[in-house]
């Protein structure tokens, strides 16, 4: 087993190797693989790489991301410039339909509220706004139109997890409740139980996934 030592020791060099990010800015601690993040960043996008960038690390079961995001006096920006910011990035961005999409901005907290017909455009709409100046947290309450599932959506679910080299297939268990997927078994890293869930958002229709999905720690390590 992944001794908590030794998962503190390679998220904090994971930090120090994203050029993006000052690693003694985040404070690290790591208690039965559960990992928390910590400290002060001057970017949203810091505090969004630095999460991604734990998950990558062995061990890790579950993140809990406490890093507040503060800027400069002369970075600061009000909501409604934050506000229009968010509406000129999301016209830019092809995957998603603007006018479809509500954009409310509370003390540099964006919450975006609407509907999509796919998780990659929900997803999409979230990362075109993290590298805004001004922007402190994202409440993403984008909806995925719920559709009609085709009968073979479990097999090809399965076909897509024997096509990812990332996903032992053999030990997750897939339950279909109208167009709500749910993911049973464990998994061997973070990264695995995120492709996983990738896997099933690929799939037209899929308005919800219940990930239960537990990370395992290797006890031959």
């Amino acid at each position: 087993m992944i001794k908590d030592l030794e998962i503190q020791r390679n998220v904090m060099e994971e930090l120090k190797y994203e050029p993006i990010l000052n690693a003694s800015e985040i404070g690290v601690s790591v208690k039965n693989g559960v990992v928390t993040l910590s400290g002060t960043v001057d970017t949203y996008l810091k505090k969004v790489i630095a999460e991604k960038v734990t998950k990558k690390i062995a061990g890790v079961k579950v993140i809990a991301e406490d890093i507040e995001v503060k800027y400069e006096n002369a970075r600061i920006k009000n909501d409604t410039e934050i506000a229009e910011a968010v509406l000129k990035s999301l016209k830019l961005n092809v995957a998603v339909n603007e006018e479809k999409i509500n954009i409310k901005v509370e003390d540099g907290i964006v919450t975006l509220e609407g509907e999509t017909e796919w998780e990659f455009q929900k997803k999409s709409a979230q990362s075109q706004i993290e590298r805004l100046l001004g922007v402190k947290a994202i409440v993403n309450k984008i909806k995925i139109r719920s559709q009609e599932l085709p009968n073979d959506i479990r097999k090809k679910i399965i076909q897509a997890f024997h096509r990812n080299a990332s996903i032992d297939a053999n030990r997750i268990t897939i339950g279909i409740i109208g167009s709500r997927v749910i993911l049973n078994g464990k998994v061997r890293s973070w990264a695995e139980r995120e492709d996983a869930e990738d896997a099933i958002w690929a799939s037209k229709g899929v308005s919800a996934v219940e990930n239960n999905l537990e990370v395992e720690q290797d006890d031959s390590v």
